[in-house]
């Protein structure tokens, strides 16, 4: 079996990870946290792009990892144009709109950036993303917002979603294109999607402002109240985007988005923490429930994945609204570096084709 030595670097907002694998096998792996000082110092994310690649150079020398011995390099997939789940070859059409923020601005835009330009200096490498954000399936109907000002859109934690729904179908012996599923994603933010047939055909809006809450995100917000806030002065248009996304959800109640050190604090006792970990949790479950329906009830497996799945009490709560639709599997935590060598293999070995953006 040919070995194949793939890079994968995966930029977030204060941290860059970092991995080498002989195919899905790691050999290395670090998260490089960067002082928000350093950050700060740029005005757009794409100008950190030689910061954030000297840095991880340095690692990769550290390390002496022997980079000409790569045949791909994958970046973590930013914020593009809506596009279809799979594997994409890095092109100039790609890097003009990430480089330009043209669909959003997200450190993610860094991974193409970066891993194109490494992979230029190598003798063999190929640039690879993988299943963005943007990963677009939802039928016609779901677009439909109510107002023809607002399309709701496609974008949620793909790379994650399509893993662990593709993992499972593995596990019981069946296609990913077999299955009807309902994948959770419960990490900052958290999307709920339904899959159908190896398509998301629904999913919420995780980024900003649809769904359930979570440790930094505070979901559907009650619109007309939302709307007086935004008109009653007291603030800018920068600061309830902070209220919707970043310091929405746990940060907004706690001041803090560390769910497990709330979790700790519910299992103590502490009477706020169980209320608002409840909440959370009953906000999923319901937006399992609308996905059933999306699925018209035939739904082969309900999937709990991502950091917060490993809270036992949340799990359970949820277990008791929705395990009358299906069987609920719990697929803790999150791995998206080795998605992404997984994606690149699959490319290297013609089990995948590469898409052009």
């Amino acid at each position: 079996m040919i070995v194949h030595r793939i890079l994968a670097i995966n930029p977030g907002s204060t941290s860059t990870k970092v991995a080498v694998f002989r195919n899905t096998k790691p050999r290395f792996l670090k998260s490089i946290r960067h002082d928000i000082n350093d950050l700060s110092r740029f005005k757009r994310v794409s100008d950190q792009f030689g910061f954030r690649k000297e840095v991880i150079m340095k690692e990769l020398k550290k390390e002496d990892v022997l980079l000409d011995e790569m045949t791909a390099v994958i970046g973590r997939g930013g914020i593009t144009k809506p596009i279809a789940s799979g594997v994409y070859a890095i092109n100039d059409a790609m890097i003009d709109d990430l480089t330009n923020a043209r669909f959003g601005e997200h450190a993610s835009n860094l991974g193409a950036l970066i891993a194109r330009d490494i992979a230029r200096s190598l003798p063999q490498a190929r640039a690879f993303i993988a299943n963005p954000t943007t990963v677009d399936e939802m039928h016609d109907v779901a677009r439909i917002s109510g107002h023809p000002l607002f399309d709701r859109v496609s974008i949620f934690h793909a790379l994650n979603h399509k893993m662990i729904a593709q993992n499972h179908a593995k596990l019981v012996g069946k296609a990913y294109e077999e299955l009807n599923l309902i994948v959770v994603h419960m990490g900052g933010g958290i999307s709920v999607g339904a899959h159908m047939k190896g398509q998301v055909i629904d999913v919420n809006q995780a980024l900003d402002g649809e769904g359930p809450f979570g440790p930094e995100r505070s979901g559907t917000l009650p619109a007309g109240a939302l709307a007086r806030l935004c008109y009653s002065g007291e603030y800018k248009l920068e600061e309830v985007q902070k209220i919707i996304t970043g310091k929405g959800g746990y940060v907004a109640y706690f001041a803090s988005n560390d769910a497990y050190t709330i979790g700790v604090m519910a299992e103590q006792g502490d009477q706020k923490a169980i209320l608002i970990q409840n909440a959370m949790a009953y906000q999923v479950a319901k937006e399992i429930g609308a996905m059933s329906t999306v699925l018209k009830g035939q739904v082969d497996a309900i999937l709990l994945t991502g950091g917060v799945a490993h809270n036992l009490t949340v799990v359970d709560y949820i277990k008791t609204m929705v395990a009358h639709i299906a069987r609920v599997v719990v697929y803790p935590g999150e791995d998206e570096m080795k998605a992404l060598a997984e994606n690149a293999l699959a490319v290297l070995q013609g089990e995948a084709e590469c898409k052009e953006y």
